[in-house]
């Protein structure tokens, strides 16, 4: 979708400031959202497409206030309420309804360790044989789909060259929607700066993006 979220490209946003040693987090809260946003995502309600999604939908003068982990608060908070987990009452009043179901957490803290190194891999096997190969030319799409995507708006219709190939991975516009996990090609594709930008771009600068082969077509 194009909303305020990809805002990549786009003047008047302010300079991206820079903290030396930044902590991880500004304050205790921010510690216990991220915790927080661990353990419910184990409940497999929701995917991480599907989560970018929600979080996409915040509206844009909601989004530009809110500090980073709070974008998390809201896209958490939404998510529950949206698959069940909470009602919107025992959102508001921050209690469990009398009579609530108490499910036992699929995430203990003993697992944290492990769940956490694993990761979630998104590589999958598939029978067809990539479309581009290292060194060809290719043009984004021009594409606008009112649901998830990862394809910037800044280079949509835009020229690159395939860099590498990175096997197939789950495709996140047809996993947010919870419609399969599509898996399909992944590449990184280099974009020249002025392509991008320009003339006013420096002419040895480049974007280097990884995206799915759905998300391309041949020059």
């Amino acid at each position: 979708m194009n909303g305020v979220h990809d805002m990549g490209g786009m003047h008047g946003m302010g300079p991206l400031g820079h903290v030396a040693n930044e902590p991880v987090f500004h304050a205790h809260w921010e510690e216990r959202m991220f915790a927080t946003s661990s353990a419910m995502g184990a409940w497999r309600r929701w995917n991480i497409d599907a989560s970018r999604y929600q979080r996409e939908q915040i509206p844009a003068p909601d989004y530009l206030r809110l500090s980073y982990y709070e974008h998390w608060y809201a896209n958490l908070a939404a998510l529950a309420v949206k698959h069940g987990l909470i009602t919107p009452a025992e959102l508001a009043s921050g209690k469990p309804d009398p009579g609530s179901p108490k499910l036992a957490p699929p995430l203990t803290a003993g697992q944290v360790a492990e769940v956490r190194a694993k990761g979630s891999p998104k590589l999958r096997p598939v029978a067809a044989q990539p479309r581009f190969q290292p060194g060809v030319s290719v043009r984004a799409r021009n594409m606008h789909p009112i649901e998830h995507t990862r394809l910037p708006r800044y280079v949509r219709g835009r020229v690159g060259v395939i860099e590498r190939h990175h096997g197939a991975h789950v495709f996140p516009d047809s996993n947010a929607q919870f419609l399969g996990e599509a898996p399909q090609h992944l590449y990184t594709v280099r974009f020249a700066a002025r392509e991008v930008w320009g003339e006013a771009a420096h002419a040895r600068d480049a974007v280097y993006l990884d995206l799915w082969e759905g998300y391309l077509e041949p020059t």
